[in-house]
């Protein structure tokens, strides 16, 4: 929901740490050194839930580094498909892996209740990740008639996603909760889950209407 109002300070950050970045490490490196980082911060989550920090200093390294390429890969002017599609590929892997990874590591005597919550979760990051996916096909088949939509906004990754009330940041920070609190998951993950499903219903719209025309 404020992905886009954010962007100026997300760019402010990350943009000058850019001229600092050995030449020889490429905006790709930094996406697979992410994709580490997060899978790692998922290891140790769901190793034990007694002590979080260090699965929080791998969560903070991976949101950092998912920043980083592509604010390297305009600074240099390597932006590519490939580095977009493999961003993106990242994130929702190490999205549908953290919910897992945190109920794993519960009390062996927690009842089915968190599990089904945590499978509510990824069952509406399923349907969103569809209607997101018919949104960006709309989006080219539109640029591909040269309809390109007055007034359209800048798009924050390499295909587009239709803004909804949960978004990148949102999102980051309700596994951050996760993390901090793993006790809390149930409660954070049908939370979750009911404000991606209201998303889910605003893309809908958007995509009923636009296919209405």
């Amino acid at each position: 929901m404020f992905d886009i109002s954010l962007r100026p300070l997300k760019d402010g950050l990350f943009d000058p740490i850019c001229k600092y970045v050995p030449a020889f490490i490429t905006p790709l490196h930094v996406t697979g050194l992410a994709f580490t980082f997060g899978l790692l911060c998922c290891y140790s989550i769901s190793v034990t839930h007694t002590n979080n920090t260090l699965s929080l200093f791998f969560w903070a390294l991976n949101r950092s580094l998912d920043c980083l390429d592509g604010a390297l890969a305009r600074h240099r002017g390597t932006a590519s498909d490939l580095g977009g599609f493999l961003d993106l590929l990242g994130d929702f892997i190490i999205y549908s892996l953290l919910p897992i990874a945190i109920a794993r590591a519960s009390p062996p005597d927690t009842g089915s209740s968190l599990w089904m919550s945590v499978a509510v979760l990824e069952a509406t990051f399923h349907v969103n990740n569809f209607v997101l996916f018919y949104v960006a096909a709309i989006a080219e088949k539109s640029s591909n008639m040269g309809d390109t939509g007055k007034g359209k906004k800048k798009e924050l990754t390499s295909v587009m996603m239709r803004p909804a009330l949960i978004e990148g940041m949102e999102s980051g920070l309700i596994f951050t909760a996760m993390l901090v609190y793993p006790s809390a998951l149930q409660a954070l993950s049908w939370t979750m889950a009911g404000l991606v499903t209201v998303g889910i219903f605003q893309r809908t719209l958007w995509v009923v209407q636009v296919l209405a025309k």
